[in-house]
């Protein structure tokens, strides 16, 4: 793993959490005269991949932010991120192939929380669409690596799964055969030539941070709420040079 770096000149002072908190870093970045430089795009292409129970207006911010510098940013196509993970992965290849295929160009694929898990299994079956992974608080290592506030959300919608709800990951999603490729692939070795960053926060309210060290990848210390990693100015600052 390269060596963890925080945002330059930052301290990383833990702050408290809590709504006012990620009410502040929604204002950092509500002003777009007032974005942090972005990083040079290029034309490269960017697949922005939504969190848990999110969908692809969470990162519409962050998605203009990158257009701004050059990026051709392009949607997941995800309502909410509750499906059973192997059909999901399955989606997101064959979107992530047409975009590179009209590109000329591997991409740039960005995922927060659960989107950057999906992404590292897309880069470990398909490196050649890759050329950056970027994880916003995700936990790679280990998904149910999360703090006890998050368990509600998951297992509302693991019940529904398992009852036959349409769109929701079930029990077997965990344990059983309909994704047991997906988390094999999770857990495989990361494609050398596909460079991987990993954004984490030990102020971290839903995932636990450690959880976000894959070995693979070069970490990158913030000060953010898990809430906040895809649109604090701060994340969006200590990316642009990494990018």
């Amino acid at each position: 793993m390269t060596e963890s770096r925080a945002a330059p000149g930052s301290g990383l002072p833990r702050r408290r959490g809590g709504r006012t908190r990620i009410a502040i870093e929604w204002l950092s970045t509500a002003d777009p005269r007032s974005w942090p430089d972005p990083p040079d795009g290029d034309g490269r292409p960017a697949l922005l991949i939504p969190g848990f129970l999110a969908n692809d207006g969470s990162l519409s911010r962050m998605a203009g932010w990158l257009r701004s510098g050059g990026f051709r940013t392009y949607r997941s196509g995800i309502l909410f991120n509750t499906a059973c993970m192997e059909p999901l992965i399955d989606t997101l290849e064959r979107r992530l192939a047409g975009i590179v295929e009209r590109a000329g160009r591997p991409a740039v694929v960005v995922g927060q929380s659960r989107g950057g898990t999906l992404g590292r299994v897309l880069v470990v079956r398909r490196p050649d669409l890759v050329e950056t992974l970027v994880t916003l608080g995700s936990p790679a290592r280990d998904q149910l690596a999360i703090h006890r506030a998050a368990w509600v959300g998951i297992g509302a919608v693991g019940l529904l799964g398992t009852l036959g709800v349409p769109g929701c990951f079930s029990i077997s999603c965990r344990m059983g055969d309909c994704c047991a490729r997906a988390r094999a692939d999770l857990l495989d070795p990361f494609p050398s030539e596909v460079r991987y960053l990993s954004v984490y926060s030990k102020s971290d309210e839903i995932v636990k941070w450690e959880a976000c060290l894959d070995p693979a990848a070069e970490a990158i210390e913030v000060d953010t709420t898990h809430i906040g990693m895809g649109l604090d100015a701060e994340v969006w600052r200590t990316l642009a040079p990494a990018l």
